[in-house]
This record gives structure tokens, sequence and C-alpha cells, in this order.
């Protein structure tokens, strides 16, 4: 088979590449591609106005049902905080942590974005695996995102319904699961100040876990 001339193959070469396999005239497809940017940007510009003036609204909806009469104060709509306050069925408030099924795997606290859950533990003598220490949760630190729920081979930690754990000190924020009642840490909405205060006075863990 005979050579093609240099000149020839190169000409070829250009004549081909294009936009699906056709040749690009007169700036034809640059052209396309600042339509098609300028689309996206009026796209992205629109999309931005509406998210924002959807929240605007929401607040404004929110604002006003403020001056509806009969609205009353918090206080006189839930007996608080002498009762517990109803909130939804998926509301992610304090955690419900299950002592005697926690394997100590540190699935929680390698999830957790801003290392708010501190585990201690120590291994079983005659025997497998782990025995918890400490479970510790920094509330001043954690954000409720849940992303220390999805993770745990046993489902033994969850969000719970809590609503408020008021406290005078930075030391009050930090909860140790592993040193509450049982009943109290896995309660749906039992966590509480006193039990916390109490927690804190006691060197050793209520129960070793499962593998104890």
């Amino acid at each position: 088979m005979g050579c093609w001339p240099h000149g020839l193959s190169v000409v070829f070469r250009v004549r081909v590449r294009g936009d699906h396999g056709s040749p690009c005239r007169n700036g034809f497809c640059s052209r396309v591609q600042r339509k098609r940017r300028m689309g996206n940007w009026f796209h992205n510009v629109i999309t931005a106005v509406y998210t924002v003036a959807r929240g605007m609204l929401i607040t404004l909806r929110y604002w006003l049902i403020t001056y509806k009469d009969g609205r009353g104060t918090f206080t006189h709509q839930f007996e608080y905080p002498e009762k517990p306050v109803p909130v939804a069925a998926r509301y992610r408030g304090f955690h419900r942590y299950d002592l005697t099924t926690c394997i100590s795997c540190d699935q929680c606290a390698k999830a957790c974005p801003v290392d708010c859950i501190y585990i201690g533990k120590e291994r079983v003598e005659n025997g497998k695996g782990f025995k918890i220490t400490g479970f510790s949760i920094d509330y001043s630190k954690c954000m409720f995102c849940a992303l220390c729920v999805e993770p745990c081979p046993v489902d033994c930690i969850f969000m719970g319904a809590t609503h408020d754990l008021s406290c005078y000190s930075r030391d009050g924020c930090i909860v140790d699961f592993s040193r509450l009642p049982v009943d109290v840490s896995w309660g749906r909405a039992t966590l509480n100040p006193t039990a916390v205060a109490a927690s804190k006075v006691l060197s050793e863990p209520v129960h070793g876990g499962p593998n104890q």
C-alpha cells in the first residue's frame, strides 16, 4: 500500500475532529460551548434565587405565626420541664445507648465527623473481645448528624427523643453512658441532668458489655 503525503494526512485529521464527528468551521464549536456555559450560569442563578426565596418564605411564615392570637408561650403549650416535650418520630435528640450489647468496635467513633465520641475499652481476660470502660459523648461538639448510628453492627446506639440536657458547666455537656443506669441510657426520653450529675461520681461502668 502506498503512503499518503504528510500534509494530506494532517488535513484529514483536522477535518474529522469536532462535535459529534462534524468539522468545526468558523468557530462554530466555540460558540456552542459559550452558549452552553452561559445557559448553565443562568440556570445556577435561577436555582439560587429560587432556593433563597423559598427559605425566606418559610421563615416569614413562622414569623407571622408568632403574632397569631391564642398562640401562647412555649411553657403554656407544654408542661416543660415537668413533662417531656413531644417531638417528631424521627427527631434527632440526645443519644440512646445500650451498654449491654456494645462490642467496642469503635465504628461510631470513627464515623463521627467532629470526634465527639470517646470509647475506653480493655481486652477481656480469659475470653474474646473487649469490655467497655468508658463511652462518653461531648455534646458541646456533637451536631446530632446521626452518622454514628448507621455503622453500628449491633444497633446499640440510636438518636433519642430527649429535648434538653441543661447544665451549668462544660463538664455537664460530657455524658459517660457507661456510668448511667441502663434504663436511663437506653430509654427513649429518659436522659436527664440529674442522672448525668450522679454518674460523674462513679468510677466503674455499670455493666461490662456482652463479652464480660
